[in-house]
């Protein structure tokens, strides 16, 4: 269920990108910047949330890695596809 709630955290951190990337430049091409300035501060959270895992909850980073994976893989896939069809238009 964290895992759910974390990528679900993800989707919606990609959202607030998004909008303020229309804010600040009224077109697609602002919102795509921003969806690709999203990805290495979503790859941040994750990172954070794997080192809480290991240090917290007690994981071995081996344990941790596949999570780590989908956690950052299903989020971060979103703005490549937005951006492709934001792009298009």
């Amino acid at each position: 269920m964290h895992m759910a709630m974390v990528m679900g955290g993800g989707i919606l951190l990609l959202v607030v990108f998004v909008m303020f990337g229309w804010l600040w430049g009224a077109s697609a091409a602002g919102m795509v910047l921003a969806s690709k300035v999203f990805v290495p501060a979503w790859l941040a959270v994750a990172l954070i949330n794997l080192w809480v895992g290991v240090t917290h909850a007690g994981y071995t980073v081996r344990q941790a890695l596949p999570i780590l994976l989908i956690v950052f893989a299903v989020p971060a896939a979103m703005p490549a596809i937005a951006a492709w069809q934001l792009s298009r238009s």
